[in-house]
């Protein structure tokens, strides 16, 4: 089987990916890894050189490079400086990409083409002039900006792939979906230790307020104020987005850090340190009060063995099973809104809970339902389902 995987996104280069937070284009090369190893051949279509066993066909961003040199920044410089001449630029690789997976295919190089990501709505219209079938796979609740809103429910005819049931609760209830897959990790990146320390909880990921973190801060003052004979200290572990318009991070984060009670360990981009923060916790923290499509980092959590306090919101009560690898705080609404004061209270007394799971179930379970193995076998499945 011939496999094409689009990543278009301009952040799919060696140069930049292991600098930012972008689960996706780290899912993109695992998932064209894995299918590699499972047999199959696989073009992954990135703008720039990526590190795969997969064939790696890229866009000539020696125009754009140009453009950047005149100016004297760098990608992520042009981003911060003018993110509408970025974005512009880089749906113009975007697009340069789909159209030659799609004419691949048309030439009979590949059996089937999967827009992994990003600018779907490019690939959209232009899907239907491939001769061979196109599934695409969208990272976002579809609700979440005005662009997929006004795009993706004109287009629901076509093949989708969703990464969980909450996802597919915002496109229309006809939409055609091909299947429902899990992400995915790989069972050596990620594992529990003998002896984990478990005297902190650990909220891991980008520090913004859909995902909750001051309900996290909260609780486990809360929490400590109730049990000052065995606290815990939060650690927090994340990319903040300093001088960006919502203020979240300098008004409503930074002053509460303490460097004791509540700690900033920074972004961490290392694996193995990432590993570690999480095998030693005696949780992790999810607050997302928004409809977190699937979840990466409480799939790293149930890897190292360390169970998840999360929301009952979005894709969280798919991952965790309540009682047996996490505790489930229930979404609290007082008078048509989301109730914070109840919520923290919640998960204050989900803490005390923490240690009756039994973080073997939580090893297991990941092993169960969330390796790459897993992931690209059911990917090849649906392939082999739209070819035939």
């Amino acid at each position: 089987m011939r496999i094409g995987i689009v990543a278009p996104h301009i952040f799919m280069q060696d140069s930049i990916l292991p600098d930012v937070i972008f689960s996706p284009g780290r899912l993109a090369i695992d998932l064209a890894d894995s299918l590699v190893d499972l047999g199959a051949e696989v073009t992954l279509f990135t703008p720039g050189s990526i590190t795969t066993r997969a064939d790696n066909k890229i866009a000539d961003l020696s125009l754009f490079q140009a453009e950047l040199d005149g100016r004297g920044d760098g990608y992520l410089d042009l981003l911060k400086k003018h993110p509408l001449t970025f974005i512009s630029l880089a749906r113009q690789v975007q697009a340069e990409l789909l159209a030659t997976a799609f004419r691949m295919a048309n030439d009979d190089q590949l059996d089937v083409v999967h827009v992994y990501m990003n600018e779907e709505e490019i690939g959209l219209p232009f899907s239907e002039l491939c001769s061979k079938p196109v599934v695409f796979t969208h990272h976002d609740p579809f609700s979440f900006l005005a662009k997929y809103r006004s795009i993706f429910p004109k287009y629901r005819h076509l093949n989708w792939l969703s990464m969980s049931l909450a996802q597919r609760e915002q496109m229309p209830a006809d939409t055609h979906w091909v299947g429902n897959i899990s992400h995915g990790l790989d069972p050596h990146s990620y594992q529990p230790v003998a002896k984990p320390h478990g005297d902190y909880l650990l909220y891991l990921g980008r520090i913004i307020e859909s995902k909750g973190l001051h309900l996290a801060i909260e609780s486990v003052k809360l929490y400590n104020a109730a049990h000052p004979d065995n606290p815990y200290n939060l650690k927090i572990a994340g990319k903040h987005y300093a001088g960006t318009k919502d203020g979240y991070w300098q008004e409503r984060i930074l002053p509460e850090i303490d460097g004791e009670m509540i700690e900033y360990v920074g972004f961490v981009k290392d694996t193995q340190m990432k590993a570690e923060l999480l095998a030693h916790a005696a949780a992790l923290v999810v607050p997302s009060i928004f409809a977190e499509p699937f979840g990466m980092v409480m799939i790293e959590s149930l890897a190292c063995g360390t169970p998840i306090i999360g929301l009952r919101s979005g894709a969280i009560p798919e991952v965790v099973q309540d009682g047996k690898t996490g505790i489930l705080v229930d979404r609290a609404v007082k008078d048509g809104e989301l109730d914070e004061s109840t919520i923290v209270q919640l998960f204050a007394r989900a803490y005390e809970e923490a240690a009756t799971i039994d973080r073997q179930n939580c090893r297991q379970d990941f092993l169960d339902r969330f390796t790459l193995t897993k992931m690209a076998e059911a990917h090849l499945d649906v392939y082999k389902d739209l070819i035939e």
